[in-house]
């Protein structure tokens, strides 16, 4: 998937990423519904993705931790508060504990993530919202953009049949 246009605006809270693949629509939505193929790609190839719970359902629950370089761990989760099959996709974004718990004080974004045929493939557009502007900074400061560029640069090496 190539990532064809990031526009950062402070001023309305928002990081949004345009990304192009040559897969069909339901291909790509799938990368999002299983945890094995969303593994593969979810986090910079320096910073791989393990879920272990991932209930893709309005209301599920999502809990992951992603290995460094050194093997350290950063855990995340997300809060499914949309789903419209295969166009939409909505969910809250944070930091965890070990337990998988949302970290108080550390940020919670929201994400909304829609998918479009193209002639040759599928448009997915990732819309990011901030709570406020030094949330905005500090997750642009801490490499959000460069680290999303990386991870959706993976999704078109995803093998279809990946199960497990």
């Amino acid at each position: 998937m190539t990532v064809t246009n990031v526009h950062k605006d402070p001023s309305s809270l928002t990081m949004t990423f345009v990304a192009e693949s040559g897969s069909d629509i339901d291909r790509v939505w799938r990368v999002w519904q299983n945890p094995r193929q969303l593994e593969r790609w979810w986090g910079p190839p320096s910073w791989p993705a393990t879920f272990e719970q991932h209930d893709f359902t309005v209301g599920g629950r999502s809990r992951y931790y992603m290995t460094g370089p050194n093997g350290e761990r950063m855990h995340g989760w997300w809060r499914i508060t949309d789903i419209d099959q295969p166009h939409r996709l909505e969910f809250d974004d944070g930091f965890a504990d070990d337990d998988g718990e949302p970290s108080p004080g550390m940020p919670e974004i929201h994400g909304v993530v829609t998918f479009e045929p193209t002639d040759s493939g599928t448009r997915m557009t990732t819309v990011t919202r901030f709570a406020d502007t030094q949330q905005f900074h500090q997750l642009e400061g801490m490499g959000m953009e460069e680290g999303m560029r990386e991870a959706m640069t993976q999704i078109d090496d995803v093998p279809a049949e990946t199960t497990r």
